[in-house]
């Protein structure tokens, strides 16, 4: 009973709201029920800026928004609307907002609600399919040949690193070393491997008293000029420890060091100042211009347990200020073995991303100052068990991968790897060039769609007219390019497995197409019983905004049209909402409501008259805006 009376409360207050609702909103609602969402658009804002919002005010204006495709405000709007109420159809409104927007992650979220609320919704059922609308990190297959490197023993190897005719790897192999207790293994050394005329390698050598001590020595990497190594080292040797006061054991940290060349062999043992008894820092590896030092730590700060960090290598050997190379890279878990190649691939393994089981190897690299996405290398480098310390000849597509994997010599082991095919990242080069001059354009704004139509990123053109994406291999995409006093274009991108690939764009400046005789004012088209303006037609819109904005003596006529289903009475309604919101965009714009006429045709004037034996593709050249100009400055 209390519950009844609850729910009679509620709809009896729901009414009063609506009827205040209804008064207060009259103006705004005539106003939208005539297809003038700018004006409405400014009569619901007015409401609210007295303090008369409310989740109708708010969905009302997500919907003048969204029938002109601002995207960015009927995005906001739907969010205040939705703090108050579960509409089904507006949530799959704020949806397409937030993908318009590039906000798949929060799209795809009120996807899962709208599917949760109308589960038999063919939008929904499609979205359960196939919820990774985003470009999705493929299956990477079999792109490496991997092998047992032929040196391995029943302890521990790992690393691979070539220098100067020599392959340096780590190992537990010295019986003249105790044993850890760890693992039960002797502490482990740094060796040095001579490789063979038939490709094997020859007896691992241990390398000299100054590396190698008592205690754990780890992974090492060489300046470009050869006359510096750095690696890991227990901090034992310093000294440095811990006890803990209870149980009474010493807990060391993993330090950095570095040894100077002297004749053939390796002298002059430093510690690095990035050293702390408070932290580990380990896994070291330097850029090949010899400028960058990257490594592993669990510093504080960080984002997980270890992090991947970079730190400049200054002119006198010092090392400067560690910095943490982001969330991108790092994970509330482990990142560590870094490895930054010789065309700044940088390579790591991590149990934080996404992977097959244990750690895994992943690559990114930088693009524009920033990271691109990471991806997982995929088998046969990963498996179900810890892959780590990869390294690669990116001239030879050779190198080293270790790994604990089942079927190895010892717990764990140096695998040797050619690399088959690409890895499946594609970097797109989008040059924009002036159709006339062929000048670069600078400052032009470049768009990324992926193969579904949601925009990925947008970009601005540097100097040399240049912008940068990452895709993954085999992925069709679009960019479409707009630049103030050009025509605004699209262009397919075909996907391909190829490392880079180069695409020029040339926009025609608006002055080459602005005769009388030579305007082209192309078509834009709706979804079937719709009319809403979608992102294609807003689109070629843009372009018409773009030419009336140039020249403002141009007035332009809007006819709007249907196909042949639906009674004659209907598709003339019909067509003229499609006429009135092809209009209120083009006035959203800041173009006078003058300078654009407005007609709805219905299905009298189809552009494909094929009665009612029509295909899909036939009704769908129906369904269109088309223009015509009826006054410029040369022919008023």
């Amino acid at each position: 009973m209390k519950n009844l009376k609850t729910l009679l409360f509620i709809m009896l207050m729901s009414g009063l709201c609506l009827t205040a609702q209804n008064k207060n909103t009259k103006k705004a609602d005539k106003e939208f029920a005539r297809f003038e969402y700018v004006d409405a658009a400014e009569s619901y804002k007015k409401l609210i800026d007295k303090g008369e919002g409310s989740a109708y005010v708010y969905g009302q204006l997500a919907e003048c928004y969204y029938n002109i495709f601002n995207t960015v405000e009927a995005e906001k709007w739907y969010a205040k609307a939705l703090e108050s109420e579960d509409n089904p159809e507006m949530i799959y409104k704020y949806s397409e907002m937030l993908k318009a927007n590039g906000k798949y992650e929060e799209s795809n979220k009120q996807m899962e609600k709208f599917a949760s609320m109308r589960p038999s919704d063919n939008r929904a059922t499609a979205f359960r399919k196939n919820p990774n609308y985003l470009p999705k990190i493929l299956e990477q297959g079999k792109k490496f040949n991997v092998q047992d490197a032929g040196f391995n023993t029943a302890q521990s190897e790992f690393g691979g690193i070539e220098h100067d005719g020599k392959l340096y790897i780590t190992s537990a192999r010295n019986d003249n070393r105790k044993n850890y207790g760890w693992n039960e293994q002797p502490f482990l050394d740094i060796y040095s491997l001579t490789k063979n005329a038939d490709g094997s390698y020859g007896t691992a050598t241990l390398m000299n008293n100054k590396i190698n001590t008592k205690y754990h020595e780890g992974l090492v990497s060489f300046t470009p000029d050869g006359k510096t190594m750095y690696f890991s080292r227990e901090s034992y040797f310093e000294k440095d420890f811990e006890k803990d006061s209870l149980s009474k054991v010493r807990y060391s940290q993993l330090y950095l060091f570095k040894a100077t060349k002297l004749g053939d062999d390796w002298d002059t043992i430093e510690s690095l100042a990035v050293n702390s008894e408070n932290y580990s820092v380990k896994n070291p590896s330097v850029s090949a211009d010899g400028a960058t030092l990257y490594f592993s730590s669990n510093m504080p700060g960080g984002y997980g347990n270890f992090d991947i960090y970079k730190a400049a290598i200054n002119e006198d050997g010092t090392i400067g200020e560690p910095e943490n190379l982001g969330q991108k890279v790092n994970t509330e878990g482990q990142e560590m073995f870094p490895y930054i190649s010789s065309n700044n691939t940088l390579y790591f393994s991590s149990n934080g991303h996404l992977g097959l089981g244990g750690m895994d190897v992943f690559y990114t690299k930088v693009i524009d100052g920033k990271m691109a996405p990471v991806r997982n290398v995929g088998i046969p480098i990963n498996s179900n068990g810890d892959d780590f310390a990869f390294s690669i000849n990116e001239e030879t597509e050779e190198g080293f991968v270790s790994s604990n994997r089942d079927g190895g010599q010892g717990s764990d082991d140096v695998y040797a790897f050619k690399k088959l095919q690409p890895l499946c990242d594609v970097l797109i080069t989008a040059t924009v060039l002036d159709d006339v001059t062929r000048a670069p354009l600078n400052g032009a704004s470049v768009s990324l769609y992926d193969a579904e139509g949601n925009k990925v990123v947008t970009k601005t053109t540097n100097e040399e007219g240049v912008a940068e994406f990452i895709v993954e291999c085999e992925q069709d995409s679009e960019l479409e390019v707009v630049m103030e006093d050009f025509e605004s274009k699209k262009v397919p991108v075909k996907g391909t497995s190829e490392e880079e690939l180069a695409v020029q764009i040339s926009l025609d400046p608006i002055e080459k197409i602005m005769t009388p005789d030579e305007i082209v004012l192309n078509p834009i088209y709706f979804d079937f019983d719709k009319s809403n303006i979608t992102a294609q037609a807003a689109f070629e819109l843009d372009k018409l905004v773009q030419i009336m904005n140039k020249y403002p003596d141009l007035v332009i006529n809007a006819t709007s049209h249907t196909d042949s289903r639906g009674s004659n009475s209907y598709n003339q309604r019909l067509s003229q909402r499609r006429a009135k919101s092809t209009q209120q965009y083009v006035i959203s714009k800041g173009i006078d409501a003058s300078r654009i006429a407005a007609e709805g045709k219905g299905e009298t004037e189809p552009k494909i008259d094929c009665g009612t034996n029509c295909s899909d593709e036939q009704h769908a050249q129906n369904r269109r805006s088309e223009f015509k100009i009826l006054k410029t400055s040369e022919n008023e």
